[in-house]
């Protein structure tokens, strides 16, 4: 999907999750001359976004036909997702209006990108488009090549072919987006704990050294769910004594950069985009 800069200046609907990725896209398209008309996730959302937002409702997960009717007042007729949602969250504080429960009945998997995309289908039927994610952020996706001082060795590089296969697999099956890898052997396969976790789980299971994988599944809908690191992803692998971590090139969200690489470099860590 080619992602370009929308020509229409009509407001921009954002649902957002949490961190700080929602705030820079109501910034950045704020910039573009969009107002933004935001969703904000009580528990998720950081409310600084209330100051950047042109409007803005806040939700509790799960309210769908609360958010369509929000965005259709607003006159809304593009709308992105931006931010991360707590995956636990979903078998204990999530509250479904019957729009949301209608979907949930016909999925037959409750994976990350089925949920999405249903999700998506049903804004585009009320004639709301969905577009990227990074419609004006291009710049946060990771280049290729390596991104610090610090090489891999022979055997991290063995690591990095073997483990960057297993990823792929595993998210072609929808599973996660993270893989942990030592020695041609798995450590941690992430599941709905998140990367941060399945990081800490790795280094406990095979001790120094480890080569973590991030990647995007085979066939992702690129409009929204990209995998996404950032200094905390550091932290998480010098506490796990990981060494390695290899993203995609072009489809990973690379936030806080020069920080994160700094942190990398610091603690001899390599990073590299492929």
């Amino acid at each position: 999907m080619k992602m370009e800069i929308s020509r229409t200046k009509s407001p921009l609907g954002l649902i957002a999750g949490g961190g700080q990725f929602p705030i820079m896209c109501a910034k950045a398209a704020r910039d573009e001359g969009r107002s933004v008309i935001a969703i904000a996730h009580k528990g998720e959302t950081d409310s600084a976004l209330e100051m950047v937002a042109e409007k803005i409702r806040w939700v509790h997960l799960g309210q769908l036909g609360k958010v369509i009717r929000f965005f259709k007042k607003e006159g809304v007729s593009e709308a992105l997702f931006a931010g991360t949602i707590t995956k636990k969250r979903i078998f204990r504080d999530v509250r479904p209006d019957m729009r949301a429960l209608s979907i949930w009945r016909r999925l037959d998997t409750r994976l990350d990108d089925g949920i999405l995309r249903a999700v998506a289908s049903e804004l585009e039927r009320e004639g709301i488009r969905v577009v990227p994610s990074t419609l004006f952020l291009k710049e946060l996706l990771a280049s290729e090549g390596r991104l610090t001082r610090h090489r891999p060795s022979r055997d991290q590089q063995e690591d990095i072919e073997f483990g960057f296969r297993l990823a792929k697999e595993v998210g072609r099956l929808d599973i996660g987006q993270c893989l942990v890898v030592k020695d041609k052997a798995v450590l941690a396969v992430e599941a709905i704990e998140g990367t941060d976790e399945t990081i800490l789980r790795g280094g406990r299971l095979g001790g120094p050294g480890s080569v973590v994988i991030k990647i995007c599944k085979p066939g992702q809908d690129m409009r929204f769910d990209l995998p996404s690191v950032g200094t905390r992803t550091i932290e998480s692998m010098i506490e796990a004594k990981a060494s390695v971590l290899v993203i995609e090139a072009g489809k990973t969200l690379l936030f806080d950069r020069d920080d994160m690489i700094a942190l990398a470099d610091k603690n001899s860590i390599t990073v590299i985009g492929r």
